[in-house]
């Protein structure tokens, strides 16, 4: 059974950095592909940053790129999300997700709880 459990969210000042970890179990994820979503208040959940677990190939939303890098250590199971340069813009609540890399469909299957991030202005 796969879990996925984040962590590192929290308040930050604008400005400020925070790390979001993923620790991911219950299977080998070497054929998936991990993603970080947010959603705020009354707004569609977006899809920030994902990462190729086999060959660490990325991708970023445009509203991220040079600020988040997103990245995991097989060694720890973990997928992470490095933010920097917080605004209060980037305040939601930030989940893990996992899909397998060539799925039927590109739907992620697996999900963590989420943890909140808070950027105060």
């Amino acid at each position: 059974q796969v879990q996925l459990v984040e962590s590192g969210g929290g308040l930050v000042q604008t400005g400020g950095s925070l790390r979001l970890s993923c620790a991911a179990s219950g299977r080998t994820f070497s054929s998936y592909v991990m993603g970080w979503f947010r959603q705020a208040p009354g707004k569609e959940r977006e899809l920030v940053a994902a990462i190729v677990w086999s060959d660490t190939s990325t991708t970023y939303a445009d509203s991220v790129k040079g600020r988040f890098t997103i990245s995991r250590d097989s060694a720890k199971n973990t997928v992470y999300l490095q933010m920097n340069s917080l605004k209060p813009e980037d305040t939601a609540v930030y989940s893990c997700a996992a899909r397998l890399r060539y799925g039927r469909n590109n739907a992620y299957n697996y999900w963590g709880q989420g943890t909140q991030v808070t950027v105060s202005s």
